[in-house]
């Protein structure tokens, strides 16, 4: 038997490929001389690497910048059009799918309301397929293009039997195994077989992940949390939640439910939360609960008008302002926990009601936050708020077998090889 210790020159072949994709992809386009000087490999492995890449259509030129005195240096970058991927939000009142090519420009989206039947189960599996099979037939693409799905929920997502997570701790990776199990106690979802439902539907890889850890890798790859090693992005919408990142990986605990922000205890015996217990931050901070105290949003309307009506009334009504002042304490005590817990370098605020309150508040938030944490680590901790918008769940979801893709080198990620001749032609 092979030593499963060992490296064979294949994983070392598939390593090179790796680092040297995801290096292009985040700071590409680069030549192949700066691929090796960032790299460490020799011109021979580069050149043997890159020219692989270029074959399999992974990888593709991207103009030419002078060097001192010599010939021109050719730049690559990784090919955009060389599949697709999709993001999946199941939001608190829509499900939101989105296909983007590998540079993660939109190529379709479609929205389907929740509707009556709320967070019944099998409705939105059904709205995930029928989303799916909208945003393939309007971007013009085949189901062979597409590198798989990702899909960010509410609720703990437990790995049960499916293959382990991706390389960089973000995402479960389904592939074509049934063992994941999403546990949504605020949505009534109690050990959900979630993977077993949606690989009923598609013969396409997924990859489920909790939600505010999807936006949490969207902020850490392309937003406010770039470049930090250690953060906390807090996900502000009904509910609240959080993706704890250390050393440039999710903090996930036991059972992968870290992060469960709204759910620690800011007063004893206080508000009733969607969860059932009684004084949790999301019963304070929340959009759901933040309107119930207010008792004044236009009846019928959305959440995101009812936040729009508050603010908006916060200009003249001392009571709506006195409202948010008081939501703004809130939000920092909550934060110098994460802060005295954590010890994060950034805390980023996302979700699309913190997007919404953030501007407003920020001051008030870092001031509470300094008043109620500890001085130290306080004075070290930056509070920003979220660069992606509103849509920052479905583009993190979609990373999740963008990921996969990296961190493997560019395997198949389709079980017929056939399917990697196939080409996204780029629009």
């Amino acid at each position: 038997m092979a030593d499963r210790g060992k490296r064979t020159v294949r994983d070392l072949r598939r390593g090179n490929r790796s680092a040297l994709l995801r290096h292009l992809y985040f700071e590409g386009p680069l030549s192949r001389q700066e691929l090796g000087r960032d790299s460490g490999l020799s011109a021979g492995s580069i050149s043997n690497v890159v020219g692989d890449l270029i074959a399999d259509g992974l990888v593709e030129e991207a103009g030419s910048v002078d060097s001192d005195g010599g010939r021109p240096r050719i730049l690559l970058r990784v090919a955009a059009g060389y599949g697709c991927v999709v993001g999946v939000d199941v939001g608190e009142t829509r499900v939101r799918v989105e296909l983007f090519d590998l540079a993660l420009t939109e190529l379709a989206a479609a929205d389907l309301p929740l509707s009556d039947s709320g967070h019944d189960v099998d409705h939105v599996v059904r709205l995930i397929l029928d989303g799916l099979s909208a945003v393939v037939r309007d971007a013009g693409v085949s189901e062979s293009d597409v590198l798989g799905v990702g899909v960010g929920v509410p609720g703990i997502v437990e790995q049960g039997d499916a293959a382990p997570g991706t390389a960089n701790g973000f995402g479960v990776d389904l592939g074509s195994g049934e063992g994941i199990v999403v546990h949504g106690q605020t949505i009534g979802w109690d050990a959900v077989p979630f993977g077993r439902l949606l690989r009923a539907g598609t013969d396409l890889p997924l990859y489920i992940d909790n939600g505010a850890k999807t936006l949490g890798q969207a902020e850490m790859w392309f937003g406010a949390g770039r470049g930090a090693g250690s953060a906390v992005i807090a996900l502000l919408g009904s509910g609240v939640g959080a993706c704890v990142v250390a050393d440039g990986k999710p903090y996930r605990g036991a059972t992968s439910s870290a992060g469960e922000w709204g759910h620690t205890t800011l007063q004893v015996g206080g508000r009733l939360c969607r969860c059932g217990a009684r004084g949790c931050l999301e019963a304070y901070v929340g959009a759901e609960a933040l309107l119930e105290r207010w008792g004044r949003a236009p009846a019928g309307q959305s959440e995101e008008v009812g936040l729009t009506a508050l603010l908006a009334a916060a200009e003249d009504d001392p009571s709506a302002a006195a409202l948010l002042a008081e939501t703004a304490e809130y939000l920092g005590a909550g934060i110098a926990d994460l802060i005295n817990l954590f010890n994060p370098e950034r805390i980023v605020i996302g979700g699309w009601a913190g997007l919404m309150i953030g501007p407003r508040l920020l001051p008030a938030v870092r001031e509470a936050a300094v008043a109620y944490a500890l001085h130290h680590p306080c004075a070290q901790t930056s509070i920003e708020m979220g660069r992606l918008g509103p849509d920052a769940v479905t583009v993190g979801a979609a990373t999740l077998p963008l990921a996969r893709l990296l961190d493997s080198g560019g395997a198949p990620w389709n079980r017929n090889p056939t399917v990697r001749e196939a080409r996204l032609e780029v629009r």
